[in-house]
C-alpha cells in the first residue's frame, strides 16, 4: 500500500470512527469532567462545563484518531529542547595532543590483573603485540561466564561478534593499520542501545525478544575505532533502577546491595573487571548513581553531545549517553570517540571538545559548601578529605550554593510526561502489566500516571526550567568547575534539566567497605575542565585503582 492510499484509508477510517462515536453515547459525562478536575486543582462552574463539553468530546475523538498513525521510535518531537542561555557563545576548536600510549607496560604474572588495566595500559599491550585483542577478549568473556552469575550485570553476551571483531583488529594491527588507542579494546553497552542481530531488551519483560534491525550510532562509532563489543549490559527496566526481567544487578563490593540504576550493568561489570569500559545513559542520575555505587568513574556529557540514534528514549529533552570507566582519563578517551554531530539525532551539534591545558591550581573552582558541610556520614567525611586534596594541589575553593528557589519536586513531570509519550502504546495495550516491578515507585506505575499530567503543567514546568537555565549558567560561568555531593537532589535534578556535564569520581570507602564518590560539574560543552580536575585528583590519590576484592582473581 503506497503512502497516498494509506492516508486515504486512514482518513476514511477516522471519518467512520467519528461518525460512529457521535451517533452513540458520548465516551464520558459532565459528571466525569467535574470529578476529574480534582486531579489538577480546578473547579469550573456547571455552566463552564456545559460550554466546554462538546469541545472535550471532540478532543477525545482527536486523541483516538491520532493513535491510528504510527510513529517511529526514532522520531523526536517538533518542540526541541534548547539548553543554551540567551547570548550563549559556543567554544571554538583548539588543538589537542593525541592520547599517549605508554611504553614499557608488561603482562603481570597473574593475567587476571589485566582485566583491571586502564585503556592506555591495554592499548600499550595490544599495540606492542604483548597480548592480542582475541586473547584479551577471551579473558573478559571468561570472566563474564565465571562471575556474572553473582552480579547479573549482562543481558546478552555478544561473544561471536566480539571474537570476529577481535580477530579483525589483530589482522589490522599486524598489517600496520593501527586505528588508535581503542583498537582491540573490549567493552559493553547498556542494553538500551541497538545492535543489529542481537536483542535490545531495554531491560523490560515486554521487550525481552525485541530485535532492532540497525545499530546505534555510538556503537558504530566505537566499531570504527576498532573497539570490540563483548556484552549488552543491564538496564533497569525501561531505564529505572537496577531491577530487570532477569533479576537485580548487584554491587560487586557488596553482593547484598543492588548496583543502583539504571546503568546498573555498566557500573557493575566495569567495576568487577568484566569489561574494560562501558557506555551508560542518564536522564536523572543513571550514570552517576551506578558509578558512585560501584566505585568507578562516570562522565555525563553536555546534553546533545552524543547521538541517541538507536537508543531507547526516556525523555527527549533530558537523555544523555556517556562512558563509565576506570578513570577520568579513560572516560575522556571514550568520550572523544563517541561525541559529535549526527544527522539522525536532531539534538546533536558540531561543538568541539577541547581538553583543558590548565593545571588544577589554574582552574576556577567553587564548591557547594552548605550541602557538603551538613553531611556527617562517611560520604560527607570522605568529601571533606577530598577538599583537602584539592587544597593541597593549590586549588582555591570558593563557597557557593546551588539555586534553591525552584519547584524541584514538580520538575520530574517533564521526564514522566515525555516517557509517557514514548511508551504510550505499551500502556494502552496493557503490556505494561507484564513488567516485573509493579509497586508505587516502579516504571510501570510511573508510565500509567503520566497520562494524568496536564499539557499546561508540562509547559509551565518547562518555563520554570528556562529560568533555571539562565540562573545556573550565570552562576557557573564564573567558574570552571563546581564540586558537589553526588547525591544532592537539587543539583542532580537541576543539572540534568539544564544539560550541564558532570563527572562522578570515587574517593574512598565507607565503614562497610563500599565506595563513596563526589561530583564535578562543568559549564556547557566544557567537559575538558571537569576531566582535567578529576585527572589531577586521581593522579594525587589511588581510589580509582581500588577494585572489589571478590573479583580480583
Amino acid at each position: 500500500m503506497n503512502t497516498i492510499t494509506l492516508r486515504v484509508f486512514q482518513f476514511l477510517l477516522i471519518s467512520l470512527f467519528v461518525f460512529a462515536c457521535k451517533s452513540n453515547q458520548a465516551p464520558f459525562t459532565k459528571k466525569d469532567i467535574k470529578a476529574s478536575q480534582k486531579l489538577i486543582g480546578l473547579d469550573f462552574s456547571n455552566q463552564a462545563i456545559d460550554t466546554m463539553y462538546d469541545y472535550l468530546v471532540e478532543n477525545k475523538l482527536g486523541y483516538d484518531s491520532l493513535r491510528l498513525y504510527k510513529t517511529s521510535a526514532e522520531t523526536f518531537p517538533a518542540m526541541m529542547f534548547d539548553p543554551h542561555p540567551l547570548g550563549f557563545q559556543f567554544p571554538q576548536k583548539k588543538e589537542n595532543p593525541k592520547f599517549l600510549i605508554p611504553e614499557g607496560v608488561e603482562l603481570p604474572e597473574d593475567l587476571q590483573e589485566v582485566a583491571f588495566f586502564s585503556i592506555p595500559q591495554l592499548a600499550s599491550l595490544i599495540k606492542n603485540r604483548k597480548i592480542t585483542s582475541e586473547q584479551l577478549t577471551l579473558l573478559y568473556i571468561d570472566r563474564i561466564k565465571r562471575f556474572d552469575g553473582q552480579l547479573l550485570s549482562v543481558i546478552t553476551l555478544t561473544d561471536s561478534l566480539a571474537l570476529a571483531q577481535a580477530k579483525r583488529a589483530d589482522r589490522e594491527i599486524a598489517a600496520g593499520n593501527y586505528k588508535g588507542i581503542l583498537h582491540g579494546i573490549p567493552y559493553g553497552v547498556k542494553d538500551l542501545m541497538a545492535v543489529e542481530g542481537y536483542p535490545t531488551t531495554w531491560g523490560a519483560k515486554p521487550y525481552e525478544d525485541q530485535v532492532i534491525d540497525y545499530t546505534s550510532t555510538v556503537v558504530q562509532k566505537l566499531e570504527a575505532e576498532g573497539a570490540v563489543l563483548i556484552a549488552k549490559l543491564v538496564s533497569g527496566a525501561l531505564a529505572r533502577g537496577d531491577v530487570w526481567f532477569g533479576g537485580k544487578t548487584k554491587n560487586p563490593w557488596d553482593l547484598t546491595q543492588g548496583a543502583s540504576g539504571s546503568s546498573a550493568g555498566s557500573g557493575s561489570a566495569t567495576s568487577a573487571g568484566l569489561v574494560a569500559f562501558a557506555l551508560g545513559t542518564e536522564t536523572l542520575g543513571s550514570i552517576v548513581g551506578p558509578s558512585s555505587r560501584n566505585g568507578v568513574t562516570g562522565l555525563r556529557p553536555t546534553y546533545g553531545r552524543v547521538s541517541r540514534h538507536g537508543v531507547m528514549s526516556l525523555s527527549w529533552s533530558m537523555d544523555k549517553i556517556g562512558p563509565i570507566a576506570r578513570s577520568a582519563e579513560d572516560c575522556e578517551i571514550v568520550f572523544e570517540a563517541i561525541y559529535g554531530k549526527d544527522v539522525k539525532d536532531p539534538s546533536t551539534n558540531d561543538v568541539p571538545f577541547n581538553r583543558s591545558s590548565k593545571t588544577a591550581s589554574q582552574l576556577r573552582v567553587a564548591y557547594l559548601k552548605g550541602d557538603i558541610d551538613k553531611d556527617t556520614t562517611d560520604v560527607g567525611r570522605n568529601l571533606q578529605a577530598t577538599l583537602e586534596v584539592f587544597q593541597n594541589l593549590g586549588v582555591q575553593l570558593d563557597s557557593i550554593a546551588f539555586p534553591a528557589d525552584y519547584p524541584y519536586p514538580v520538575f520530574d513531570i517533564i521526564l514522566r510526561a515525555e516517557a509517557g509519550a514514548f511508551f504510550d502504546e505499551l500502556v494502552r495495550s496493557g503490556a505494561v502489566d507484564t513488567m516485573v516491578e509493579q509497586q508505587k515507585n516502579s516504571r510501570a506505575n510511573s508510565l500509567r500516571q503520566s497520562r494524568f499530567i496536564p499539557a499546561v503543567e508540562y509547559l509551565q514546568a518547562n518555563r520554570q526550567r528556562r529560568m533555571l537555565i539562565e540562573e545556573v549558567n550565570a552562576l557557573f560561568s564564573q567558574y570552571d568547575v563546581i564540586i558537589s555531593p553526588t547525591s544532592n537532589m537539587n543539583q542532580l535534578m537541576g543539572t540534568n534539566l539544564t544539560g550541564h556535564p558532570v563527572v562522578c569520581v570515587p574517593n574512598g570507602l565507607d565503614k562497610k567497605g563500599r565506595p563513596t564518590s563526589f561530583t564535578l560539574i562543568g559549564n556547557l560543552y566544557d567537559e575538558g575542565s571537569i576531566l582535567a580536575l578529576a585527572k589531577a585528583y586521581q593522579a594525587a590519590t589511588e581510589f580509582e585503582e581500588q577494585h572489589p576484592p571478590l573479583f580480583q582473581k
